[in-house]
């Protein structure tokens, strides 16, 4: 299976018709939160349905910038996996919406304890699931992928509790722009994917292995 990851789109969705047309062979499409910057439902909708025209399975998470209601929108279309876990040919996706709060009082920011519980209810649902792919919009705190310019580590405490319990094969997360890149946590491996608007990916391999990279177009 090869899994095409995008974060923090913003609304440049050309930017990723390119990306498709380049991984044109993928087989499941992931989307780590930010689809839009202040969207609206029609927005968003229209969005997942010409990422869905592709004939590939989507899965998707709103971001801190996605307005909360975005996730109804989500769910009503097949693809959310916040705070809820899909499984698809023994590859199991779940997912959190938000970021964790922050100064920048953002539409959709939520409590760390919310953060754990959405997490928690995702993974119940993949469990029996060989592989295990979790989608937060936030990376976890204290990684590679969490640092902002000043150098501080902004990331979530409840996601960094929940992969450091759980270890799941792959964390897809996105949120902090300048921290595009790859890091891990015991067995698991993070990549924040960076802005899909410069062409920032990920692509997650499964065969006998797992394998995860960052891309650009």
């Amino acid at each position: 299976m090869r899994i095409l990851a995008l974060s923090d789109i913003h609304g440049s969705y050309e930017d990723v018709d390119v990306i498709l047309s380049k991984e044109a062979s993928y087989d499941v499409l992931i989307i780590g939160g930010d689809l839009t910057t202040l969207g609206t439902d029609s927005e968003a909708g229209a969005a997942i349905k010409h990422l869905q025209s592709f004939g590939k399975p989507v899965f998707a998470v709103g971001g801190n910038m996605d307005p909360p209601q975005l996730d109804e929108t989500f769910a009503q279309l097949g693809v959310s996996i916040n705070g809820t876990g899909v499984v698809l040919n023994d590859v199991g996706f779940c997912g959190v919406s938000a970021s964790p709060i922050s100064p920048l009082n953002t539409p959709n920011e939520i409590p760390e304890e919310e953060i754990k519980q959405r997490a928690e209810a995702g993974w119940k649902e993949i469990l029996n699931a060989r592989w295990k792919i979790f989608v937060p919009h936030a990376p976890p705190h204290n990684t590679k992928v969490d640092l902002v310019s000043s150098g501080n580590h902004v990331g979530s405490t409840a996601v960094r509790k929940f992969v450091e319990k759980n270890q799941p094969d792959v964390v897809v997360c996105g949120h902090i722009h300048e921290a595009r890149g790859m890091d891990s946590i015991g067995k698991t491996k993070i990549i924040n994917c960076g802005l899909a608007g410069r062409g920032f990916y990920g692509m997650i391999h499964i065969d006998k292995t797992i394998s995860v990279e960052n891309c650009q177009s």
